[in-house]
Order: C-alpha cells, then sequence, then structure tokens
C-alpha cells in the first residue's frame, strides 16, 4: 500500500500525519515550541531547533507508531508558517533566528520607504499587495541595512518551508504562492523574480528557485534519511505555507471557497476566479498555475486566549482552562454586558495593516466576571473576523462557501460567535488536523496517487454552523469600529 506523510510547522505546536491512499491517518505526532519576542514587535523561532528538530521528531515518531516501512512512504510534504525570512551561508545553516511572518514588525520604517520610493500603485499592480508587515523585502532590506555582517556572509534568503526541503533534499526552492510574499522582489504578472523595483534589496540568484506546490522539489539526501528515518530516494515536495495546506485540507479548491483557519491567528483563503488586487488585503497564485488566491489574517486571536489564559485564569490547571473559561463565558449573554474588546495585542495585519494599533477591554465595571472578559475577547476577535469578511464582501468577494478549520474549532463559543457576528454560516469537515492533513494530500497529489476531487472522500462534510445573528452584535460591531478610528491616534503616540 502507498501511504503519506505531512508534517507542518506552526507557530507554537509541529503536527505530523501518516496517512494511506485513501485518506485514512495511520499515525498523529506532535510537539510543541515556543514564539520567542526579544522585543516589542518582533516575533522569531529557532531554525534548528524548532523547525528542523521538530520535523525529525515527529517524523521518527510516524514511523515509530505506524511500524511501518520506510520504503513504502512514496513521497513528503511539508509546510510551515510564513512567509518567514531567514539568511543562511553557503552550507545552508542559518546565520539568525527566523523572522517570522505579518506578526513581526520591525521593518516599518523599510516598508515605508519603499512605498515613497516605489509608490503604492506600482507595488500592487505588480506585486498583487502592498507592502506591510507580512511582506518579506522590506525585511531582507532590513537584515541589510541593520544587521550588515550578517547579509554580508548571507548565501541564500528562505522562508520556513524552503529551509526544511534544503535540510531534506538539499535543493533550495519556493512556491510561487509563498514567493509572491516575497514583495517587492516578485511580479505576479510574470511569476517571476524582478529586481527593477528595488535592486538594492538583495541579488536575485540568492533567491529560492520557483516551483509549484504540486511540484517534487528533489528526494530525501542520505543525511536526511539518517536523522529523520525516512528512506533516502523518498520524492519531496515543494511545500507551501501552512495556511494554504489546511485550507486544501478541507477542500478549498474552486473559485468562491473560502477558508477560516482558527489558529494562533485567523487567517482567511479565498480561491478567486480572477486576481483581485487592493491595499487591505493580499494577493497571490494559487498552488497550481493559473489560479488565484485573495488572503487575509488577524494579527492575534488564538495568540490571545493564551494570553488570557496565562495572565487572567492562572488559577485553573492549564489542561482544562480553556474548556472552563468557555463554560464561564457561556454564562455571560452576547454582547459580555456591554464589554467590548479590540483584539490589536499584536497591532493588526488585515484590513486596517496598523502595526501601531492596540488592544484595550472598553466599557469595564466592578460587576463584569472573568466570563464577561472572556466572551468579550471571543467576540473581540470575531468582530475583527468581520472586518475582513466584510472587506471582501466590498470588492465583490462575498465567499460562496465558507469551510472552518484548525484547532480554534474545537470552542464552539468562538466559532458559533463568529457565524453570528460575520452573518455566515460555517462548513466543519470531519477532520481538523490541518496543514499536515493537506501537506499529506499534496504528497499523494504530486505522486499521482490520487486526483485533486478526492479530498471530499478523504474529509467529508461533518456539520454546518449556521449564523443565527443578535442585534446586539450589530450595535457592538459598528462601536468597534467608532473606537478603532477613535484611538488610533493614542495608540500610535503610545507606541513612541
Amino acid at each position: 500500500m502507498a501511504y503519506t506523510i505531512g508534517i507542518d510547522v506552526g507557530t507554537f505546536e509541529t503536527k505530523g500525519v501518516l496517512v494511506d491512499h485513501a485518506g485514512t491517518v495511520i499515525a498523529q505526532a506532535a510537539r510543541g515550541h515556543q514564539m520567542l519576542v526579544p522585543q516589542p514587535g518582533w516575533a522569531e523561532h529557532r531554525p534548528e531547533e524548532d523547525w528542523w528538530g521538530d520535523f525529525v521528531f515527529v517524523s521518527q515518531r510516524l514511523l515509530a507508531q505506524s511500524d511501518i516501512d520506510p520504503r513504502d512512504i512514496k513521497a513528503v510534504a511539508c509546510s510551515a508558517i510564513g512567509p518567514c525570512m531567514l539568511p543562511v551561508d553557503t552550507e545552508g545553516n542559518p546565520l539568525m533566528n527566523g523572522v517570522l511572518y505579518g506578526v513581526d514588525g520591525r521593518a516599518e520604517k523599510q516598508v515605508q520607504a519603499l512605498t515613497d520610493r516605489i509608490g503604492e500603485e506600482t507595488i500592487i499592480a505588480r506585486c498583487g499587495n502592498a507592502l506591510t508587515s507580512q511582506s518579506v523585502g522590506p525585511k531582507i532590506l532590513w537584515l541589510k541595512q541593520e544587521c550588515p555582517e550578517i547579509y554580508a556572509k548571507t548565501a541564500h534568503i528562505l522562508t520556513s518551508t524552503s529551509f526544511l526541503v534544503q535540510r531534506l533534499t538539499g535543493e533550495i526552492v519556493i512556491d510561487h504562492y509563498t514567493a509572491a510574499n516575497f514583495s517587492p522582489l516578485y511580479d505576479v504578472t510574470t511569476q517571476s523574480w524582478v529586481s527593477d523595483m528595488a535592486d538594492d534589496i538583495v541579488p536575485l540568484e540568492k533567491l529560492p528557485r520557483l516551483l509549484w506546490s504540486g511540484e517534487i522539489a528533489g528526494e530525501i539526501t542520505a543525511e536526511a534519511a539518517e536523522a529523520t528515518g525516512l528512506a533516502a530516494g523518498t520524492p519531496v515536495t515543494a511545500g507551501t505555507i501552512d495556511a494554504a495546506a489546511e485550507a486544501f485540507s478541507v477542500g478549498v479548491d474552486g473559485p468562491g471557497d473560502m477558508m477560516m483557519m482558527y489558529g494562533s491567528t485567523i487567517f482567511i483563503i479565498l480561491r478567486a476566479a480572477s486576481p483581485v488586487s487592493d491595499p487591505a488585503i493580499w494577493y497571490a497564485p494559487w498552488l497550481f498555475e493559473g489560479e488565484h488566491a485573495s488572503m487575509a489574517g488577524l494579527a492575534t486571536s488564538g495568540t490571545l486566549t493564551h494570553w488570557f489564559r496565562d495572565h487572567i485564569a492562572r488559577d485553573l490547571e492549564m489542561e482544562d482552562a480553556f474548556s472552563t473559561l468557555a463554560q464561564e463565558a457561556m454564562a455571560s449573554p452576547p454582547g459580555a454586558n456591554g464589554l467590548l474588546l479590540l483584539p490589536y495585542f499584536s497591532g493588526e495585519r488585515t484590513p486596517i495593516h496598523d502595526i501601531n494599533a492596540k488592544g484595550a477591554f472598553f466599557g469595564l465595571n466592578l460587576t463584569h466576571t472573568r466570563g464577561d472578559m472572556y466572551r468579550a475577547l471571543i467576540e473581540g476577535i470575531a468582530y475583527g473576523t468581520r472586518h475582513v469578511t466584510d472587506t471582501f464582501a466590498d470588492l465583490g468577494q462575498r465567499p460562496k462557501r465558507l469551510l472552518a478549520v484548525g484547532g480554534g474549532t474545537q470552542n464552539r463559543l468562538w466559532l458559533q460567535a463568529t457565524s453570528d457576528i460575520c452573518g455566515l454560516d460555517q462548513v466543519v469537515c470531519e477532520k481538523t488536523t490541518g496543514a499536515s492533513y493537506g501537506d499529506a494530500f499534496l504528497a499523494a497529489l504530486a505522486i499521482g496517487v490520487v486526483k485533486r476531487a478526492d479530498i471530499s472522500a478523504w474529509n467529508p462534510v461533518s456539520e454546518t454552523i449556521e449564523a443565527a445573528g443578535d442585534p446586539i452584535y450589530e450595535k457592538h460591531y459598528a462601536l468597534f469600529r467608532r473606537l478603532y478610528e477613535q484611538t488610533k491616534d493614542l495608540a500610535a503616540e503610545l507606541s513612541g
């Protein structure tokens, strides 16, 4: 029988699955790690320990649990958080910690300088996206300007997935979906690396070779085989960003399909019929040639629930904390007894792209309980999510089908509040394993074991969360939008 392995490195945890050709999960494994915040506005991972170390650990556990001969693993695919920025030397060794995706805002000065020099209209027309904290190009320029000694030693700039594929195969590649986040170094109109918009960032030969996610990047080397337990010669795909693999895991495949990923951040992917360019959202070629996707993401979501647990609910046992908090929040009515939260605890990505935005509980009084606060937190995330879905609707991109995925789908309050506040039904599939399951399917697809339509059999629909709505949500959403607008100048002043 043919088996495939998918492994995904997330913000706080790496997960892997080993599946058969019908999508049955034979083994699962996971390993946690931390997001490093060396100073406000920065976010990092340790590539050796958190990316490659986790991959090795998880692959060994999958093989040990399944007791399957590694030679029967016919293909491997990986995904990871992204887009990231990691300089490596000529041997592929990291020269610093990996700089994470849009939650890391260290290159704000470079974003503004490049935008002023190139022009936002040109950037959007050529790159499909305005420059934001999500863009890798400004972060490379930050490296050059702020860490010249590291930049001088840099042989290649990788992202998280590129680093894993390089360790597995020796090949330095990146998929087009991820590369589109390297603005202004990737032109979506030609789907190629370019330097004419900013030739002072990095020589193009230091960027990875471009592939589509379904293409084979190379084969597992003898050295990687010894480390992981996988068989040398096993095909490895080009990989992609975790959110794209997660979308594919629940069947986001046709125009109008939208994924709502409930993870450390809310991340949204819409399969679009044609490119959609607007400063408020992101665009990228989809995983396959000739297809398109529009994306959006909040800066803090699941991360915010962890913050609340760790600081406001220290008295609770960690393993029971979230279920207890959910029960307390359910005792609070919609609208959290007049309490409103701005969820901008790490600034905000789409649609406001404001690194200086601040989080706040508004309306607190002595009658409020922890349950009210936790409900307001969940609703605040959902208001931020609605701001995104409203933006898509304003662009003529209201989803035909909304598929929910990720660890947050286990939080019924969060799911229902999101449907009610956004006014959208959500489909939940049988398997919410996430990106690693999508990776396993993409691996099988790359070697011809399955066809794209087979994902509906691999992961059938389990239930639909219907939008019930509540008048209080309309009132509070309007107040949410006003509260941000009225406090953003103050928030910027607080940032220094």
